[in-house]
């Protein structure tokens, strides 16, 4: 098969590189309104592509390898953000059947019963009971709503537009969206405290995430510092033990997140903070900043191929 062929010849050229996986959240079944997450089966497929072909460690132990001079070829991590119950009740159950490890960032403020800004747009156009969106006086302009395609492509246009908004006026705007729908919403998207001690003693590894998933680089340096800090007081309080991972909400470098920032995740104690630029780590990287990366192909041999020049440095952003 090209995969394994391409992976080995690879494997001089990747010493010393990480990959590390990105995910969200991984859905009973595909869901017409969310495309791009993954079904159980997906998952399980991918997670059994990755785990024939690469070498899964868990991220700290990663990281300190890494630091060593010690990763192995083909070394690779895997990471889920935002804290989301399908975390534990589907992707779990398939990484632990694999013998793999995660680490899962957590944005505490929507443990037990939150719901994340964008879930709440998201699922009041879902349940939307009218063929029509009118959001014009949120300068958030019509959106028709005759099939589910459309619900898509509403979704597609408003997160984005609300994404940069000050973050008391992104969930006002939210909130109003989901008033004007006049719908029941899921209450149970994020996890719980006890599922999420429940994670970690399933053997899953807990980050942070900030307290309530803001753009740090439209906070002031106190707030993001409190963001920052706060989140892995939390947890640790939560967890009892070390939380020694972050990461940076949205996190592309330069636009969600800077320097400073970086600085802060230092001074707070982590040992580590992640990205979604994508890449793999190499000596160069800084430690708090490492890149991530997915691929979103269908089938074995593509989603290798990407993972492989991934690992290269050589990954195209389309």
């Amino acid at each position: 098969m090209i995969v394994p062929l391409a992976l080995n010849l690879l494997s001089a050229r990747s010493r010393q590189r990480l990959s590390i996986l990105i995910y969200h959240r991984v859905l009973a079944h595909k869901d017409d309104l969310h495309t791009d997450l993954p079904s159980v089966a997906e998952f399980e497929r991918d997670m059994g592509w990755v785990a024939r072909w690469f070498n899964v460690l868990p991220l700290d132990e990663a990281v300190r390898r890494w630091r060593a001079g010690t990763l192995p070829a083909r070394a690779a991590a895997i990471t889920f953000d935002d804290g989301y119950a399908d975390n534990l009740t589907q992707a779990t159950p398939i990484l632990r059947r694999l013998g793999l490890s995660a680490t899962f960032f957590i944005a505490t403020d929507y443990l037990d019963g939150g719901r994340m800004w964008n879930d709440t747009i998201a699922e009041a156009v879902r349940r939307c009971p009218t063929a029509e969106l009118d959001l014009r006086d949120l300068d958030l302009g019509t959106h028709p709503l005759p099939d589910m395609a459309a619900r898509r492509a509403a979704v597609a246009r408003l997160l984005p537009a609300a994404k940069y908004l000050p973050q008391a006026r992104r969930q006002e705007v939210a909130d109003a969206i989901a008033a004007r729908v006049g719908q029941p919403l899921p209450d149970d998207l994020m996890m719980t405290r006890s599922q999420l001690k429940a994670l970690r003693d399933a053997g899953m590894q807990i980050g942070a995430h900030t307290l309530s998933h803001p753009i740090l680089a439209n906070l002031s340096g106190p707030q993001a510092e409190a963001e920052i800090r706060g989140s892995k007081q939390e947890l640790e309080a939560l967890l009892q033990q070390p939380v020694t991972l972050f990461a940076y909400p949205n996190g592309v470098p330069g636009r969600d997140y800077r320097r400073e920032h970086a600085d802060m995740v230092e001074a707070a104690g982590f040992e580590a903070a992640v990205t979604t630029a994508a890449g793999a780590t190499h000596p160069g990287s800084l430690a708090a900043q490492l890149p991530r990366f997915t691929p979103w192909d269908q089938t074995a041999t593509r989603f290798g191929l990407r993972l492989a020049r991934n690992l290269l440095g050589q990954e195209a952003t389309h």
